[in-house]
């Protein structure tokens, strides 16, 4: 992964939140503040535009550009939990930037936004769709497979971890205080955390 390749992540991204945008904010009405989509929309219109200026010269810098943009811009509770991944990432991720070296970043940034939520699997949160992904990740590096083929494994283990919260009843988060009425609802972080996974694997596929 170059730094070409890390933005055109943020603006595939970007394209599937706005696409997705009012589902988003309808699953997060659901059991939230109903604020979900719009609210990761504009901070990622933000990093689009902070990329854009100032344009930087490695995937960390690129990383953790987006990460501080996000907990800058974005209210809510989406923005310190999503720059918080990719500032992580971007602190720790390693040059030259090989699979293994990105699923070790990426497994880094999972830890910063479970420490910060104080989430686990099973809490019905964004960590339900980016654990499993983290793990698919680390299965791949582990079994020697392609980097196009590891990053579409990660996406599906993410798709498959954010269907997995609706039958949970949610542990954190304004979705805890539903109690069983949590029950039935997708996560939305969960939701939007397989779309990011859905843009990597996508601009991976095609810078194939």
């Amino acid at each position: 992964m170059n730094a070409s390749l890390c933005v055109a992540w943020f603006e595939e991204a970007a394209r599937l939140v706005h696409r997705d945008r009012d589902r988003l904010t309808r699953l997060d009405a659901e059991i939230g503040d109903g604020d979900h989509g719009t609210n990761l929309d504009r901070g990622l219109t933000e990093v689009r535009k902070a990329l854009a200026e100032s344009p930087p010269g490695s995937p960390a810098e690129v990383l953790t550009l987006a990460g501080t943009t996000l907990i800058r811009r974005v209210g809510g509770a989406s923005g310190p939990l999503y720059g918080s991944v990719f500032r992580q990432m971007g602190k720790t991720l390693q040059s030259p930037v090989t699979l293994a070296a990105f699923s070790a970043a990426f497994e880094e940034g999972v830890v910063a936004v479970e420490r910060l939520g104080k989430a686990a699997l099973g809490d019905k949160t964004m960590v339900d769709a980016l654990a499993p992904a983290s793990r698919a990740l680390a299965l791949a590096v582990r079994d020697g497979v392609g980097v196009r083929e590891a990053i579409e494994q990660a996406a599906r283990a993410a798709a498959e971890g954010a269907e997995a919260t609706i039958p949970m009843r949610a542990r954190k988060g304004r979705a805890s205080y539903l109690g069983e009425r949590s029950v039935g609802h997708m996560d939305p972080g969960a939701a939007s955390s397989a779309l990011f996974m859905e843009a990597l694997a996508t601009v991976v596929r095609e810078a194939a």
